[in-house]
């Protein structure tokens, strides 16, 4: 018998009368379907959580926040899921409105039974359908997006996949691992806008390597009047301030041993005092923290507490660094170009073929963040419809002219800084030359040098131009 449970199909009623729920559960008792109940808004969201059933069976008038507003907010955060709103106020007005809102159905109290069926099977069938859909447009193309976080490398899609399922807990710690610069707070502000229960509530985020130990708790935990030198009025902290939503500690490694044993508290207990209170305050947030260090050495070394970092680290993500996911980088340098066009209301169409070669070449330490900036600088230096290599820092175009791959395999790095640059510049001024066939302006204007400057090399470097 248990063999063939999980193949039923789920159905959620939520409705704030008892005698309304057996009732629904009676006509469909009979149908091999997995019933579960909801009495208002806020049980809804558990039970989705939860079970995640295929069709929502859901009252017009419940307790708290109206069907129509559930219906919002469940077609926001699980829009597959087909939604047959119930009401005894059957006008055509209430119907309209809820079909407008994304219902599929709206069935009408006291029910036809057999009315109700046909309702349900149908939008089955119909989650069947989207279900499917989704499949088969998942082989077709890839995501290149997961709300504000772009990309569509093999990498990227893996970190999808992983955000959708930690979406779907409402508690789950997240440790976001990577280097600076390569969107950590990023994914985490998505983490917490696609969570159904939290997403309404504050994100507050907190950077605890900018803040000294004193300052840092008093931020995380807040302050009673007269606590301390300077503490002239009562403030609440950032877990307080946090209550129902997410808080984002990045660079949590940098935490103090002081400052991680009251976290670990917090995670424990869900609750805390203020410094110098007395009072208990409940808590209910989720903790989603960020570190480019090894946290796994700093517990070696003893510089990280083990019991903070087996709390923290339930779901760990590791964010690629830019150079790993290459492929990403036009699909990126095409958002910022959109992004920084319309705030400086310029007429930037497109990145030259040279310079997108050079940023695709270019080993980016400082990651997406990087890419960002350097684009922001494009579009404001940008005199025409294209960006082209003299919009880049020297530095870029230089490394970026280079082929791809170790510098250390490009060219020599033994002797004086003087020594290295000399034969970069070499390496770079040849690569261009073969690429304009030594035409004299088309140097001068890719290497953004003037003409003498462009002979003097040349001579130096044996070779010959063209006018």
């Amino acid at each position: 018998m248990d063999e063939n449970k999980d193949e039923k199909k789920k159905i959620l009623v939520v409705d704030d009368d008892k005698n309304i729920l057996r009732l629904i559960n009676v006509y469909l008792e009979n149908e091999n379907y997995r019933l579960y109940n909801a009495t208002d808004g806020n049980e809804c969201f558990q039970m989705l959580e939860q079970v995640m059933p295929d069709v929502v069976l859901l009252d017009l008038k419940i307790p708290g926040l109206d069907g129509i507003a559930v219906m919002e907010r469940i077609k926001k955060f699980f829009p597959h899921i087909p939604i047959v709103m119930v009401s005894a106020h059957g006008t055509i007005e209430v119907a309209v409105e809820s079909m407008r809102g994304g219902a599929y159905d709206f069935v009408t109290k006291p029910f036809d039974s057999n009315r109700l069926k046909v309702s349900v099977r149908n939008a089955l069938l119909i989650h069947s359908l989207s279900q499917e859909l989704e499949r088969l447009k998942s082989e077709l193309y890839q995501v290149h997006d997961f709300g504000s976080i772009i990309g569509r490398s093999g990498k990227m899609q893996e970190i999808y996949n992983v955000l959708e399922k930690i979406s779907r807990s409402s508690n789950v710690t997240v440790l976001i691992m990577g280097e600076s610069g390569t969107g950590k707070e990023l994914v985490a502000r998505e983490i917490h806008n696609r969570t159904a229960t939290r997403a309404h509530k504050p994100f507050v985020a907190v950077n605890c390597a900018a803040l000294p130990e004193s300052l840092l708790e008093s931020e995380l935990f807040g302050h009673e009047k007269g606590a301390f030198t300077g503490a002239t009025e009562r403030r609440s902290g950032k877990f307080e301030q946090a209550n129902g939503g997410t808080i984002f500690l990045d660079e949590i490694g940098e935490m103090t041993a002081a400052t991680q044993a009251k976290v670990i508290r917090v995670l424990q207990e869900r609750e805390f005092t203020r410094i110098g209170g007395t009072e208990t305050i409940k808590v209910d947030v989720r903790l989603v923290s960020a570190t480019n260090r090894n946290l796994e050495e700093a517990v070696k070394n003893g510089q990280f507490r083990e019991d903070l970092y087996y709390r923290i680290s339930v779901f760990p993500l590791i964010m690629p660094a830019l150079r790993d996911r290459k492929e990403d980088i036009p699909l990126l340098s095409a958002h910022f170009l959109e992004k920084f066009k319309k705030r400086e209301k310029k007429n930037v169409e497109s990145i030259a073929r040279d310079a997108l070669e050079v940023l695709l070449n270019y080993h980016w330490p400082g990651n997406v963040r990087e890419l960002e900036n350097t684009i922001e600088r494009a579009v404001v230096l940008c005199s025409g419809t294209e960006i082209t290599l003299e919009d880049l820092p020297q530095a870029i175009r230089t490394l970026g002219l280079t082929k791809p791959g170790n510098l250390e395999n490009s060219f020599d790095i033994n002797g004086t800084l003087d020594e290295i640059l000399e034969r970069v510049e070499e390496k770079v001024i040849k690569k261009v030359y073969a690429d304009c066939d030594g035409n004299i302006s088309e140097l001068a204007r890719r290497l953004n040098m003037g003409r003498a400057t462009i002979y003097r090399k040349a001579e130096k470097y044996q070779l010959p131009i063209k006018e």
